[in-house]
């Protein structure tokens, strides 16, 4: 009877502690979520004076229109653009960061620094950089002969552009995680490899990566939810254009909801990109978690 007493104290104490953080969970996550998904059942636009039950309309209405494809098909092509790259740049900048080396310190602040600086900034320096004819870029194009090209007015280059800003910009984060996991690698698997007579390749690929891959996982889930929701730039440069080539799900969203009020369709818009990012981190987590080694 004591020991189930005591058992129920801590259990107790342990829910009370949570207490504070679970009301917020559920005020400011659950909640919301549940609101929209109801939301998204109702006509709720500048033409309803009160919504009202709709069914799946404003789901049908998502499939046939083909800017709500041509957006997806953007993001998806921005986080293929910018996933697996921001991840690997991040590896070889924390395997580099990571060695013993005059400078270390400062090499470490140069890689993080774009990460603290903020997106609207990090926009307006890059608009100054893809500025034709007075842009840096435009003046480097010139010494080679190249010419201007309007890479934010041109349907074919913007969607590279931003994707080679934010992989400059979202690398220096990812590096950190990569830098705390090679600093939690035991250094005898190093000296035994060494004493085998490893090459630094096949140190890498059967020491390094593997006992890397949980923070693989974790940094590949976080850039690819980061892909879907970094759209300040878009603010600043695009405003999803030109003809909506450079426009991303999360902005589209934002236009449905707050430049044409329509709050229904604009919260229907908001489940998709949910689910699908549930379901793209369910299938990295439980396809990569077969491979990975947590020892």
């Amino acid at each position: 009877m004591g020991e189930l007493r005591a058992k129920w104290k801590v259990n107790m104490y342990a829910w009370l502690l949570l207490l504070p953080s679970l009301i917020f969970l559920l005020l400011f996550t659950f909640y919301p979520v549940w609101q929209t998904v109801i939301l998204s059942f109702h006509q709720a636009d500048l033409g309803s004076p009160e919504p009202f039950f709709n069914g799946v309309d404003n789901y049908k209405q998502m499939l046939e229109d083909d800017v709500f494809w041509k957006v997806l098909t953007n993001n998806l092509w921005f986080a293929l653009g910018t996933v697996p790259t921001s991840v690997a740049l991040a590896l070889g900048m924390a395997l580099f960061a990571n060695k013993a080396l005059r400078g270390k310190s400062f090499v470490r602040t140069a890689y993080f620094y774009p990460t603290v600086v903020p997106m609207i900034a990090v926009a307006n320096i890059w608009l100054f950089i893809y500025t034709p004819e007075y842009g840096a870029l435009s003046h480097v194009m010139e010494w080679f002969g190249k010419g201007d090209i309007n890479w934010l007015g041109d349907q074919a280059n913007v969607m590279w552009a931003m994707i080679f800003m934010v992989i400059w910009k979202e690398a220096g984060y990812f590096m950190i995680f990569y830098l705390a996991g090679l600093q939690n690698i035991s250094q005898e698997l190093y000296e035994s490899a060494a004493m085998e007579g490893a090459s630094a390749w096949t140190v890498f690929r059967r020491v390094t990566f593997p006992l890397l891959m949980p923070t693989t996982m974790f940094v590949s889930i976080i850039a690819f939810t980061n892909s879907f929701k970094l759209v300040d730039h878009l603010v600043i440069m695009t405003k999803g254009g030109p003809d909506n080539a450079s426009n991303l799900l999360l902005y589209y969203i934002y236009e449905t909801a707050f430049s044409f009020w329509d709050q229904g369709m604009a919260s229907a818009l908001t489940i998709v990109m949910v689910v699908l990012l549930l379901a793209v981190a369910a299938v990295q987590f439980f396809g990569l978690d077969k491979k990975i080694h947590y020892n």
